[in-house]
């Protein structure tokens, strides 16, 4: 990403939808503007797990506004998440393109995991520095994030499915307020906790830090109330549960510090950070002022500084998988080589492309540890499903698929890949791979590759080619297979290369 001094980002939570713009300045975020939508996306999920038009029509309203705040920003100046309900939807790659087409800018979906990282980011840097253990927990409209960290640096991290929304909505459908519907969305909160209690229990913690809108509006009631110094205790959930009892229902529901739009999802944020106080041990909870708009602009910043967590993930993925790095990047060289020759357009999009075909071709062997036969599926399997820090599902998907495809029959990319800047990067990831598949470190000859259109010309040395009838044999297999594609690749030395090995094998 370059380096911009306005920057900005749009956090598509599963409540509200928030925009937040900064300037940077000595490595600094100076706020310049936030803007809050209370869309309850995650109110439109219906049974079968669908956003219905009544969310996808307020979602893309809010991003239209959000819009006008925003033209006029390059896009490298501009990173759009989603979260949860993006990410259970199952009709959200239909949703997506509708809202990147209303914000003019494209949207990434994030991992539970992902989500929690930047979190954590944003809550760290609004906090005074210290080097003590924090548990950060961020109730959402959705989905509910655990951090346990110090100083800058998460240390563990985990999602849970329950959010202020959809509790709130599960647990208190008609408004109604009682002991028993509380206790019911406490235990099941509980319940969704025992999974995680165990690695976050206070003991291994020394403060514990609300962000976002629920603990932010608790704190706010808790402390209007005088329930609490500052901040959420154990004793004034308490109090403020036979208030939500005394209330009886939503409509009655009249609390100093309580905006009103908060009010339909309160009680669901309510039992959920109850039950976290009973289960992992909390008294007493900070209000942190950072969340994960802010965590997503100190991302930016570190992106832009070559401090990219998307390039450790991957450099611990090839350690964690036991790499063969020598061939990776001989791989990785080649690829990149092939592909500046090939691929042509904008620039910054180009820069991208770039990064991803690295990416893939230092991980595309990961696989060799769970079986040789197979292997990249096995490759393709991990990086679509595996946790992995600083990327995007979508991304993550994109690798997925080029490491699928290095290798093997290209029938099975039929109906997978539809841009054409894709086709490139797996020509020249496919052609790399081929190249080296000797693992070896021989010279290879002078290549150069050409593209006009959807044909694909690779040159080489046609004494070389005469050496290696190996090579060229999975050539004239790779030209076979791009052409049933409708893709014409060729190889203009390969007959002459031919006839060249036959005069050698002769003599």
């Amino acid at each position: 990403m370059q380096e911009n001094s306005t920057i900005a980002a749009v956090d598509l939570g599963s409540n509200s939808f928030r925009l937040q713009l900064g300037r940077v300045v000595d490595d600094q975020i100076y706020p310049l503007d936030s803007l809050r939508e209370p869309v309850r996306l995650a109110a439109g999920l219906t049974a079968d797990k669908r956003l219905d038009d009544a969310a996808q029509s307020r979602a893309i309203d809010a991003l239209k506004r959000f819009a006008e705040r925003l033209r006029g920003l390059p896009s490298a100046a501009v990173r759009a998440v989603g979260t949860n309900t993006l990410r259970v939807a199952k009709n959200s790659r239909e949703v997506v393109p509708r809202l990147e087409q209303a914000l003019g800018f494209p949207i990434e979906i994030v991992a539970g995991r992902e989500e929690a990282r930047l979190i954590y980011l944003g809550v760290a840097h609004s906090l005074p520095a210290s080097q003590e253990k924090r548990l950060v927990v961020d109730i959402g409209g959705g989905s509910t994030e655990f951090v346990i960290g110090a100083g800058h640096q998460p240390h563990r991290l985990e999602s849970l499915y329950m959010g202020c929304v959809s509790w709130s909505l599960k647990f208190f459908p008609d408004g109604r307020l009682s002991k028993s519907n509380l206790k019911q969305a406490e235990l099941a909160a509980r319940i969704e906790l025992e999974t995680i209690r165990r690695q976050f229990t206070a003991k291994h913690w020394q403060q514990a830090v609300g962000s976002s809108g629920t603990a932010r509006a608790l704190g706010d009631v808790l402390e209007a109330y005088g329930w609490s110094a500052s901040g959420i205790s154990r004793d004034g959930l308490e109090k403020l549960r036979a208030a939500l009892i005394k209330a009886g229902s939503l409509d009655r529901l009249d609390l100093p510090g309580l905006k009103a739009d908060r009010i339909p999802v309160f009680p669901g944020g309510f039992a959920i950070m109850s039950a976290i106080f009973s289960e992992l041990g909390v008294e007493q909870m900070s209000i942190a002022s950072g969340a994960m708009r802010q965590g997503i602009l100190w991302d930016m910043i570190g992106r832009a500084h070559h401090k990219d967590m998307r390039e450790l993930t991957v450099r611990q993925f090839m350690k964690r998988y036991h790499v063969d790095t020598v061939q990776a990047y001989r791989v990785e060289r080649l690829a990149v080589k092939l592909f500046e020759q090939l691929a042509a357009g904008d620039e910054e999009q180009l820069a991208y492309q770039m990064q991803l075909l690295s990416w893939a071709a230092r991980l595309h062997e990961i696989g060799l540890t769970v079986a040789h036969s197979g292997y990249h599926k096995h490759s393709s399997y991990i990086l679509a499903n595996a946790d992995m820090p600083g990327f995007s599902k979508m991304e993550q998907q994109h690798l997925s698929l080029l490491v699928l495809a290095h290798r093997g029959s290209l029938d099975k990319l039929r109906g997978l890949v539809a841009a054409e800047p894709d086709w490139t990067l797996l020509i020249a990831l496919r052609l790399a791979a081929l190249l080296h598949r000797s693992r070896s470190d021989v010279r290879l000859p002078a290549i150069h590759a050409a593209k006009h259109k959807s044909n694909y010309t690779l040159e080489l040395d046609v004494g070389w080619l005469a050496q290696n009838p190996l090579t060229v044999a999975e050539l004239r297999g790779e030209i076979k297979g791009w052409n049933k594609l409708g893709i014409e690749l060729s190889v203009p030395q390969l007959a002459e290369a031919e006839s060249a090995s036959d005069a050698l094998a002769a003599e």
